[in-house]
């Protein structure tokens, strides 16, 4: 008489195969109350450090525009007026022909007293030594236009320096309540999708920071006055947002080669479709660009698909090279 074999229950507790203890639905649930909790305290945290570092992120925010008010917008000389600390007026040489005043260059003049014989008058001397502004190609000024616009200033710097600060806590608390359920190979897919993601995300924020906003401000004030419209003072709350959208924008933009190969890793996608859609998938890296960019600047727009057609073209190659090289290992395997 053959030997019956006692099939056991699983036990709870074991985690040989990677994919956690097994808990009843309101342990579950208790689980995720607490996850919920430490992430509502990470991002009140993250908002607190936020409005109390309020002046440094100012000047981060700033930077990008620093650098577009340094870029000339147009090569024309130009005369500027100095009175103070401050620039009282600029404009083309052209038009304020007075002797001795060159006109192939830019030339700096301040306002200063000046005393003739035993009168004092205000008089236009030549400056040698003119600060950094008035060098300036425009001159940008970033304001409160209402009384609570300050607050929603703050706001917003707590909301989106919030959440950016404790991002890393986020994914933390929620990799504890995710993580402890994957097997070890959903684990190990799951860990790299992480590594890349983020670190496609933040080259998408640098680039947006470091080379497109520059060329975008500087694009869009060259713009506004080809229109005949001024676009000397900026309301705060927009300029905030404009740059914190513009930013995220480009690095979930980012995300574009991640999103292709996991498609192609589960056999939806492969290299010669890529390339046979190519096509299209620059018609659509366009429509993207011109909706994700803020200010719908032609140029901003190209600037903003230029990187994402290279990523696309490099997530071509990368589709071609894992092809061949699964072909390679199993022609060896036939051998």
């Amino acid at each position: 008489m053959a030997a019956q074999t006692e099939v056991l229950p699983p036990d709870p507790d074991d985690e040989s195969d990677g994919g956690g203890p097994i808990k009843s639905f309101l342990e579950h649930l208790e689980d995720l109350r607490w996850t919920l909790v430490k992430v509502s305290v990470s991002v009140a945290i993250g908002m607190i450090i936020c409005l109390s570092g309020s002046n440094y992120i100012f000047d981060f925010l700033f930077w990008p525009l620093k650098k577009a008010q340094e870029k000339r917008t147009t090569d024309e000389p130009q005369i500027a007026l100095i009175i103070g600390t401050n620039q009282l007026a600029k404009f083309a040489a052209t038009n304020f022909p007075l002797a001795g005043m060159p006109t192939n260059k830019d030339s700096f003049y301040r306002v200063a007293p000046l005393e003739i014989g035993t009168n004092h008058v205000l008089a236009i001397v030549p400056e040698p030594n003119p600060p950094k502004e008035a060098t300036y190609g425009m001159r940008v000024s970033v304001q409160v236009l209402g009384p609570a616009e300050a607050f929603n200033v703050a706001i917003q710097i707590m909301i989106y320096g919030g959440f950016t600060i404790a991002a890393p806590l986020i994914i933390f608390f929620l990799g504890q309540f995710i993580l402890p359920a994957l097997h070890v190979h959903e684990k190990r897919f799951l860990f790299q999708l992480a590594g890349f993601a983020s670190l496609l995300f933040f080259a998408g924020v640098a680039f947006c920071y470091f080379v497109m906003m520059v060329v975008t401000l500087s694009a869009t004030v060259g713009f506004a006055k080809w229109l005949g419209l001024g676009a000397d003072i900026w309301r705060a709350t927009e300029y905030i947002s404009f740059m914190c959208w513009f930013m995220l924008g480009m690095g979930i933009s980012f995300q574009l080669p991640l999103v292709l190969l996991t498609l192609v890793k589960i056999g939806l996608l492969d290299s010669s479709r890529l390339s046979r859609f190519r096509s299209y998938f620059y018609v659509g890296i366009l429509v993207i660009a011109g909706f994700v960019t803020p200010d719908g600047n032609p140029l901003t727009m190209l600037l903003m698909a230029a990187p994402l057609v290279a990523l696309y073209e490099l997530t071509v190659a990368i589709a071609w090279w894992g092809e061949r090289k699964a072909k390679s290992l199993a022609t060896l395997n036939k051998e």
